[in-house]
Order: C-alpha cells, then sequence, then structure tokens
C-alpha cells in the first residue's frame, strides 16, 4: 500500500510559484523537498521570443491528475503538487511548478524529474511563441489528443 498523496494537479490561468508548492507538500517528516519551476525565457533556438501563450484539452486537467497519480503510486512515501498554467505569460513567468516531499532527498529527486518529464510528454498542453521577428510557432500540436 502506498503512503504517497497527490496534494495537488491543476491546468489553468492561476499563477504558479513555487513557494506556494513547497508549502503544500512539506510535513515534518520529510528530509527533503525538490521544487521545480519552468519559466518563460526570451529566446528559443537561437531567436528571440516576444510572447507566448499555452493552450490546454479540455482533458488536460485529467491527464495531468493521472500523471501525479502515477508517480505518487510508483514512488511510495511522496507529496506531489503540480501545476501547468495556460494563457499569456511574460517572460518570467513559471509555466510548468512541481513539488515533491520525501523522507529522503533520492526519491524526491527522481519523483520530481520523472513528474515533470512526464507532464511535459503526456499532458495535453500546448505553447504558442511568437518571436521578434512576429513568425509564429506552436509546440506540442502535433500530440494533440483525437
Amino acid at each position: 500500500m502506498s503512503t504517497s498523496k497527490v496534494v495537488a494537479a491543476t491546468v489553468g490561468e492561476s499563477v504558479l510559484d513555487t513557494e506556494t508548492a513547497y508549502a503544500a507538500v512539506w510535513t515534518p517528516q520529510d528530509g527533503a523537498v525538490v521544487t521545480f519551476s519552468g519559466i518563460v525565457r526570451n529566446h528559443d533556438g537561437g531567436r528571440g521570443v516576444a510572447s507566448l501563450g499555452y493552450s490546454a484539452h479540455p482533458t488536460a486537467g485529467a491527464a495531468i491528475a493521472e500523471v501525479a497519480a502515477e508517480t505518487a503510486r510508483k514512488y511510495d512515501g511522496v507529496r506531489i503538487w503540480v501545476g501547468h498554467r495556460t494563457g499569456a505569460l511574460e517572460i518570467g513567468d513559471a509555466a510548468l511548478v512541481a513539488a515533491v516531499a520525501s523522507a529522503h532527498r533520492g526519491t524526491a529527486f527522481a519523483a520530481c524529474a520523472e513528474l515533470v518529464d512526464t507532464v511535459k510528454a503526456q499532458v495535453p498542453v500546448w505553447k504558442e511563441q511568437v518571436f521578434d521577428d512576429g513568425t509564429v510557432e506552436w509546440v506540442g500540436v502535433s500530440d494533440a489528443p483525437a
């Protein structure tokens, strides 16, 4: 029986920050909290990024919840918080935030890394990048659910 818990797994327009995620997962039993914050940067592929926005499929909320639950099943004794933002974001905004607490650092690092990688691979959220020259690129759209 797993003693893990998913504290939060969300997709939406709310601002995300690691302090909130950390506070939600840490308990006095935990010797480690690993956080991740995917930040909007001002460049991609050697090109300047002017702005970007994220769109999500209606199933994205259920998908991120399932990814978090699967991670919790795999790593016993962890507490998980993960959120992906949608809407218009500015340079420096957090697009993806995750926190994993555990009694031991190795478990917290491994679970957080797998959680973030799996969210990026399986949750149907797409990025529209507008470059400094006005061209637009969509990222992840080819992975859209039918």
